[in-house]
């Protein structure tokens, strides 16, 4: 043995070797599981059938989800006061315990009700909302305001897009 070489054990193998199976490779941009989610409104006008048309799911309105629905709730809301108003005791009706048994509110989605930006005490109730659960935003689309839903949903909502699946 020359000096300086290090060797490492011998290894016999007895039998036939077996060729592993190539493993297919991954796909660049593995897609999760789709989730499926009922959409509640928290008040009247929250934004729920465009929201379920743009991004998939059930449209519950402002009922809770039925027994064939899905569990999984995303609460919906407007960015003016009174829609603000009614997120945080419909997520205490959850936290109670209060809210049909087996559903889950997953998070909490405020729609834009007009253009531009909040003014601060709304935006100061909307950090309120965001300190108790996940809020995803939707900006204003003037081409939903005309009934085209057909389009990409906002670059801004691509989180959401992705909660839901309907990502493309």
């Amino acid at each position: 043995m020359r000096t300086g070489m290090r060797q490492g054990p011998e290894i016999w193998i007895r039998g036939p070797v077996a060729v592993p199976e190539p493993v297919p490779p991954e796909p660049a941009h593995p897609r999760a599981a789709v989730r499926r989610f009922s959409w509640v409104g928290a008040h009247g006008g929250s934004g729920v059938s465009t929201l379920a048309a743009v991004y998939g799911g059930h449209d519950s309105g402002r009922a809770w989800p039925g027994p064939g629905d899905p569990r999984s709730v995303l609460l919906v809301a407007r960015t003016h006061a009174a829609g603000l108003d009614a997120v945080l005791p419909a997520v205490e009706a959850f936290r109670r315990g209060e809210a049909p048994r087996g559903l889950t509110l997953d998070a909490v989605v405020l729609v834009a009700d007009a253009p531009g930006r909040l003014p601060r005490p709304l935006a100061q109730r909307i950090r309120l909302v965001e300190s108790v659960i996940d809020v995803y935003r939707v900006p204003w689309v003037p081409e939903w305001r005309l009934g085209d839903l057909g389009g990409r949903p906002p670059r801004e909502t691509e989180p959401l897009a992705r909660l839901t699946g309907a990502v493309r």
